[in-house]
Parts: C-alpha cells; sequence; structure tokens
C-alpha cells in the first residue's frame, strides 16, 4: 500500500511538470487506461490552477531576481506569438500537453491576459483529450503480442 501511494505521488509530481510523464509512466506502474487519465488530469490541472493564481507573481519574482537584458524576439516567442494569434488560447492549451509543460503554457496564457475561467477549462479539456488519446494509445500498443514481448 505504501509503495503503491508513493508510485501515485510520483507519477501525479511528473504529471504537474511534464504531461506526457504521466501516461507512460502510469502505463509502466501497469496503472488501467482511466487511472492513468486520472493522475495525468490532476497532475496537470494542480499546476495550472496553481501557476493560474500566482503566474504573475511569479513571473515579478524570476524578472527581479534573474531578469537581464533578454531578446524579446526569439524564434521561440515568434511561433507562440503565431500559433497565439491564429489559434488563440484554445491553440496554447492544445499545444501545452505535448510540446510545452504545463507550468509554460499557464504562464502563457497569464501573460496574454487570458481570464482565469478560459485558462481552467481549455487546459481542462486539453488534459482529458490528450489522456485519453495516451492511455488508450498505450493500451492498445501493448496489446500487440510482440510490443507487449519487448517490454516483459
Amino acid at each position: 500500500m505504501h509503495e503503491a501511494f508513493l508510485t501515485f505521488v510520483g507519477i501525479y509530481l511528473l504529471s504537474m511538470f511534464k504531461f506526457v510523464a504521466g501516461p507512460l509512466l502510469g502505463a509502466a506502474a501497469g496503472y488501467s487506461p482511466w487511472q492513468i487519465i486520472g493522475v495525468s488530469v490532476l497532475g496537470m490541472m494542480s499546476s495550472v490552477t496553481l501557476f493560474t493564481f500566482l503566474g504573475t507573481q511569479i513571473k515579478k519574482w524570476i524578472y527581479l531576481n534573474y531578469g537581464k537584458r533578454k531578446k524579446i524576439f526569439t524564434s521561440k516567442n515568434r511561433k507562440i506569438v503565431k500559433v497565439w494569434n491564429s489559434y488563440g488560447e484554445l491553440g496554447i492549451a492544445f499545444l501545452t500537453p505535448i510540446l510545452l509543460t504545463p507550468i509554460v503554457g499557464t504562464l502563457i496564457l497569464v501573460s496574454f491576459g487570458s481570464a482565469k475561467r478560459k485558462i481552467f477549462s481549455y487546459m481542462l479539456i486539453s488534459s482529458l483529450a490528450w489522456a485519453l488519446f495516451f492511455s488508450f494509445s498505450i493500451e492498445w500498443l501493448l496489446s500487440i503480442p510482440v510490443i507487449a514481448a519487448l517490454f516483459r
């Protein structure tokens, strides 16, 4: 019981920082697809909640402590602005689990002045969709005997 709890907490904490870790580690731990979805979404949404409410203060603290004159127009920033201009909040939320981290995606939405309700809604929809996709894709892949034999 103690080991199972620590495994859950570890997967949960890693899902807060990198969403894809939840489905991969959940499958490795032998979780069912629904358990994988639960722990992954819970981890991401915990991170989203924390950084939605504290995002502005965290950005100020980082700027005060580490804020050197950095280039504003980097290629990464231009890509983020291009996604924002093309798809808005939904585009950033959609890309957060696979390309960004929940922290970075949330800070981007906070930086652009998105409403908290939209941040929570879009990130929840995105995390549920990607968790469903990843957990059932992994289950399907592991049902193939040749692939399952590789992981034994």
